[in-house]
């Protein structure tokens, strides 16, 4: 077994629960950690013996445009998706990150961060 990772993949969305972030948006980071069988694409040095991290990234970035009151919704939303999509992965780890966000404090991020394994 071993892990990918995608790391700082950054967009622009409209979550959260009030009206003006569903209007004007912010930047969101999301860090993505899989974890799958690696034996085989390490040995064979084939793409298709492996997960695609173009697939992953299309997942994250379909996902975070459609818009949600929580983060903990679209992070689910990108679980679940991945699992469904790409059978060899075992477990999922995500961040997602709004940066700045309009909480009346100076905060760089505030993250939820979920860790899920296959049933």
């Amino acid at each position: 077994m071993g892990f990918i990772k995608l790391k700082n993949i950054r967009t622009f969305s409209y979550h959260g629960c009030l009206v003006e972030e569903s209007k004007i948006g912010s930047d969101y980071r999301v860090d993505l950690k899989i974890k799958t069988d690696l034996q085989k694409s390490s040995l064979s040095d084939e793409l298709s013996d492996t997960v695609d991290y173009v697939h992953l990234n299309r997942i994250v970035e379909e996902e975070m445009a459609i818009r949600s009151n929580l983060l903990e919704h679209v992070a689910q939303r990108i679980i679940t998706r991945t699992f469904k999509e790409i059978p060899s992965i075992s477990r999922v780890i995500l961040e997602v990150s709004k940066l700045n966000p309009p909480i009346g404090g100076d905060v760089e991020a505030v993250t939820v961060e979920m860790d899920e394994s296959r049933s």
